[in-house]
């Protein structure tokens, strides 16, 4: 999307296959191209977040949220980006309540709207919520594809991967037990973010993402079940910890 004192230039994404064969062009001399551009920005339409909670036993009103986006660039059917994360949040949540465990916290799913190109469904959470910010206990985001999980992004203080130690033992079994910290976890719950509370994703084995990111190729039989079943464990473990954890997480 356009910032508002952009100039609204033609732009258009070009495939990682197509940047690589232009790149090899290139080196050979000059390279004249034609792009045929169709997408046509649309008037607005009304549409909205799907929420799921499964309810706190303790403390209910205090919130762990477990996240992906439900639109996509239209090339494609939006398999990777995200879908993945979509089915990773809601099976995380789905195998939590077979497992019958009862979170001490409130888990809430959330399968935002409009990701791609403007944030409103992002942008509207906030504004119903941000008064329950400080209730607000963590925020997961799955939004880099389905590939196998090898460990946690987080953002938030250094102590938190303390606090963790016996989720990350239980993450060691399945190799997904690395630790990143990171200055940025997701768009969508980038305000979630800023008001401080600590935020969560899963690292991902995302070598070829990008092949198939924002194109016609972002379709399911890219996505592996035994690896999206292995993201789901790691957010349903992540989730059900943080939950359940004794002690607040540092802001």
């Amino acid at each position: 999307k356009y910032a508002d004192d952009a100039p609204k230039i033609p732009a258009g994404a070009v495939a990682a296959e197509d940047a690589d064969l232009i790149a090899d062009l290139v080196r050979q001399g000059p390279v004249t191209m034609k792009l045929v551009l169709t997408p046509q920005t649309l008037a607005d339409v009304e549409s909205a977040n799907v929420i799921g909670d499964i309810k706190g036993s303790e403390h209910p009103e205090q919130v762990v949220i477990a996240s992906g986006h439900l639109d996509s660039w239209d090339l494609g059917t939006g398999a990777i980006d995200d879908g993945a994360g979509v089915a990773v949040s809601m099976e995380a949540a789905n195998l939590i309540q077979q497992l019958h465990l009862r979170p001490k916290r409130t888990i809430r799913v959330i399968a935002w709207m409009n990701e791609e190109n403007g944030l409103a469904g992002s942008k509207q959470y906030a504004k119903d919520h941000e008064k329950e910010w400080p209730s607000h206990f963590a925020a997961m985001e799955t939004d880099g594809g389905a590939g196998h999980p090898i460990g946690l992004n987080i953002k938030g203080k250094f102590e938190i991967k303390k606090l963790l130690g016996p989720v990350l033992a239980v993450l060691q079994k399945s190799g997904a037990a690395g630790v990143n910290f990171a200055e940025h976890i997701g768009a969508d719950i980038e305000p979630i973010e800023k008001a401080g509370v600590p935020a969560f994703s899963p690292i991902q084995d995302s070598r070829f993402y990008f092949n198939y990111h924002h194109t016609a190729a972002d379709t399911l039989d890219k996505i592996d079940p035994k690896e999206l079943a292995e993201n789901s464990a790691v957010v349903a473990v992540t989730a059900y910890a943080l939950a359940n954890t004794e002690q607040p997480l540092p802001r």
